[in-house]
């Protein structure tokens, strides 16, 4: 699986350098709006508060959502959205990809495709992204080539622009909820047969590999496991559709409830990427067993809260201390103290929830999505304001400084064998054959958009021919003349 990671030097992408509508731009590339003046004058708007933008429709930047299933607006296609400093123009309306006032192109992760990118990327423009999901749905987004062609970025990551870290955890309130099923009948339902440990999973081929480090722990505890991997035990009758597992359904949360411990594995391991799997089973007062971000640390109520798999040397330690826990209620209590405000320890996990703008099932704060699309609409109109300032007076005035994402706001490792090394995984393994192969393709896909940007190209589908270049240089060796001369994406040669 050795590869030599070959990077092209990326600069940031100098949208400061040139405004909308600039000579230098080309007119070949910049027709006239595909909806006209009036039609974006039509726009019904409302005005949030403290936004004083007096400015008509007609003269407001324009934000093109790029991801049309992921518009966060109706019933059209376009509106204007009032933010708390300035507004914009909002649209899933491709057309206005290469129009002048087009400000900003926004992405969603998991719909981002490099054989599917606006291209030619047109110098003022910047690119935003929107990635909360997890990371095995684009790897391409891992690596730093990838992730250095946005200039704003909301994922999970903490180092992101706009956060998203805490998005699966609704509230302070959904962690001090009482314990839905009290400790001594979780011990009568021992009593009774139940194992001391849940796992329920039916998405099986993950790049966490997680089936395959559950299957080494069920040699040393008893596991119930349901759903379609690695089955033990049928569902009860009214609950075999597992899709109730994707919300809070009653009946679901109440089975689910009974057990001490769950298994809380994500099927991606990145830092901060945290969802329900941790949360929900401390909302109902079971004790997590996790895997899953290697700074869930950071976030935990307190420093007792959830069982970490990476603390124990094998599967057979982490057994052992389940089993004592077990047996010990008093012990096994002390995983629950955070159910009590004063026993939540964690300042920065009450800070983050107290501070972000954005709130979940929360009516009186915008959701993360139009909170993303305001961020992106404030900054868009700070550089362009900055950009005609420097234009006015350049002596007076310095020029917008570029911003690019880093490896920070996104980067996940290749993933890794979930238990044991990987030169004891038989070379047909489905999760050898997959996952490490998707990392290090993603790679070559972002490489190959890069590639695409830095020769002005317009046409996608050349993604595959510069791939192919790029792969028959690096076979070549280095570059015989290093320091060259290297292009921002989006700049003509």
């Amino acid at each position: 699986m050795a590869r030599r990671l070959w990077f092209i030097a990326v600069l940031p992408l100098l949208c400061g350098a040139q405004g909308p509508g600039d000579a230098g731009d080309g007119g070949v590339f910049q027709p006239q709006s595909a909806l006209t003046d009036m039609e974006f004058a039509s726009v019904s708007s409302y005005r949030g508060p403290g936004n004083t933008d007096p400015r008509p429709n007609k003269e407001l930047p324009i934000l093109l959502w790029w991801s049309t299933n992921l518009f966060p607006h109706f019933p059209g296609d376009t509106e204007r959205v009032d933010c708390s400093r300035s507004s914009c123009l909002v649209t899933s309306n491709r057309k206005v990809q290469l129009y002048r006032r087009t400000a900003s192109v926004i992405f969603y992760g998991t719909d981002f495709r490099a054989y599917e990118a606006p291209l030619p990327r047109m110098p003022h423009q910047t690119w935003a992204l929107f990635h909360e999901e997890s990371p095995m749905n684009n790897y391409l987004l891992s690596h730093g080539v990838g992730i250095r062609l946005f200039n704003y970025t909301a994922t999970f990551r903490r180092e992101s622009d706009y956060p998203l870290t805490l998005q699966w955890l609704p509230s302070l309130e959904y962690l001090l909820a009482p314990t839905a099923v009290p400790l001594l009948e979780k011990n009568r339902w021992r009593r009774a047969g139940l194992a001391p440990v849940l796992y329920m999973q039916s998405h099986c081929d993950v790049p966490s590999d997680r089936d395959r480090y559950v299957q080494e722990l069920m040699k040393h505890i008893e596991i119930d496991s349901y759903g379609k991997c690695l089955n033990t035990r049928p569902l009860p009758e009214h609950l075999e559709d597992t899709s109730t597992a994707t919300g809070e359904d009653g009946r679901f949360m109440s089975f689910v409830g009974r057990y001490k411990f769950h298994l809380a594995l994500e099927n991606g391991l990145c830092p901060d990427y945290m969802t329900e799997k941790l949360w929900r089973p401390m909302h109902q007062g079971c004790v997590p067993v996790y895997r899953g971000s290697s700074a869930v640390s950071d976030w935990l109520p307190n420093n007792r809260s959830a069982i970490l798999v990476d603390d124990f040397p094998s599967p057979r330690a982490l057994a052992e201390f389940i089993k004592a826990l077990d047996q010990d209620d008093e012990e096994y209590s002390r995983y629950l103290e955070y159910k009590t405000p004063r026993r939540i320890t964690n300042l920065r996990l009450l800070e983050a929830l107290e501070s972000r703008e954005w709130g979940v099932n929360d009516m009186s704060k915008p959701n993360y999505l139009n909170g993303f699309e305001c961020f992106v609409c404030d900054r868009e109109n700070e550089r362009l304001a900055a950009v005609k300032a420097h234009r006015k007076n350049p002596h007076l005035n310095p020029p917008p400084q570029p911003k690019m994402a880093n490896s920070s706001h996104m980067g996940c490792p290749l993933p890794r064998p979930g238990h044991g090394p990987l030169e004891g995984i038989d070379p047909h393994d489905s999760w050898l054959q997959m996952w490490p192969q998707d990392y290090w393709q993603s790679l070559d896909q972002a490489e190959g958009l890069e590639s695409l940007i830095r020769h002005n190209e317009s046409e996608p589908s050349l993604l595959w021919q510069h791939i192919q270049s790029i792969a028959v240089r690096r076979a070549r060796g280095p570059d015989p003349e290093p320091g060259g001369p290297t292009l921002s994406p989006g700049a003509r040669p």
